[in-house]
C-alpha cells in the first residue's frame, strides 16, 4: 500500500465542467487540460463532422459536442483530448461485468477509469451526466469525483469493483484510459 503522506490532487465541480476537472484529477495535474483546449477541441469536432447540424439561434450556446457556457462536454472531446495526450480509451462492455477489468494492470497501462453517471441536480428537477475519475495513486485506488469534498479512498481492489458493478447497475458507462495504445 501507499505512503500516507502521499498528495492527490483534487479540482471541485463548478456549473457543468465535470470533464475538465475529471480530466486535470486523471493527470493529477492543474491545467493538464483547460476550458479553452476542450473548448478548441469540441469546434475542431464541429468542422470535421461530414454532415453537420443545421444553424438554430440555439447552436450559439448548444453545440453538439459542449455547451459554450456551462461546459457539459461529450465522449467525443474526453477521446480526442487524451488522444492528443498520447492515451487511448477502452469502452468497457457492460455486460462482462467489473470483474473483467485488470485494475491491478501496472500504471504504465492502466492510467485510470472514466465513468459517465446519470445524476439529478436542483433536488430532481434536473437531469444530466456526470464525469468522475478514478485512479490508483501510490498503490491506493481514489475516487476522485469533482463533487466530493475530498478524493475517496477505497479499501482495496474489490471495493473498486463493487463500485463499479454498482455504476453499471445504474446504468453508468466505464472507459479504461489506457497508457498504450490497445490494437
Amino acid at each position: 500500500m501507499g505512503s500516507k503522506n502521499i498528495q492527490v490532487y483534487h479540482e471541485r465541480q463548478r456549473l457543468q465542467y465535470c470533464l475538465l476537472h475529471c480530466l486535470n484529477n486523471l493527470f493529477q495535474q492543474k491545467d493538464a487540460f483547460t476550458r479553452a483546449g476542450l473548448n478548441a477541441i469540441a469546434e475542431k469536432l464541429i468542422l470535421d463532422e461530414p454532415e453537420r447540424a443545421d444553424w438554430t439561434p440555439l447552436s450559439v450556446v448548444f453545440k453538439p459536442h459542449h455547451n459554450v457556457l456551462t461546459g457539459n462536454y461529450d465522449v467525443n472531446v474526453l477521446i480526442t483530448a487524451l488522444e492528443e495526450k498520447g492515451k487511448s480509451v477502452v469502452w468497457h462492455d457492460r455486460r462482462n461485468g467489473a470483474s473483467s477489468i485488470d485494475l491491478d494492470a501496472p500504471n504504465e497501462t492502466l492510467m485510470g477509469v472514466v465513468l459517465n453517471v446519470s445524476v439529478r441536480r436542483f433536488p430532481g428537477l434536473w437531469k444530466s451526466r456526470h464525469w468522475i475519475t478514478l485512479r490508483r495513486i501510490d498503490g491506493v485506488w481514489y475516487n476522485l469525483d469533482s463533487d466530493l469534498d475530498t478524493p475517496k479512498p477505497f479499501k482495496d481492489t474489490n471495493e473498486v469493483r463493487k463500485f463499479l458493478d454498482s455504476t453499471i447497475g445504474d446504468g453508468g458507462e466505464i472507459l479504461l484510459v489506457m497508457n498504450e495504445k490497445q490494437s
